[in-house]
């Protein structure tokens, strides 16, 4: 939650196994800066049903307008 205050960080890369341990806190933030961008691992492949910035996208975009 530090890392979300801070002034000097403006992208906060985070794998997706981790932030699905911390997925309240990471849904709660609304604010732009700093972007939390979640990224695949090695171990554990990626979900974009999970990714909460890819959620959030699909509501501000309707199929017509990315044609």
């Amino acid at each position: 939650r530090s890392f979300l205050s801070r002034e000097d960080i403006g992208i906060i890369l985070i794998s997706q196994c981790l932030a699905e341990l911390i997925r309240h806190a990471v849904e709660a933030h609304a604010r732009p800066l700093p972007a939390v961008l979640e990224i695949p691992s090695k171990e554990h492949p990626y979900d974009p049903g999970k990714d909460s910035v890819l959620r959030r996208a699909r509501g501000v975009f309707s199929p017509e307008d990315l044609r």
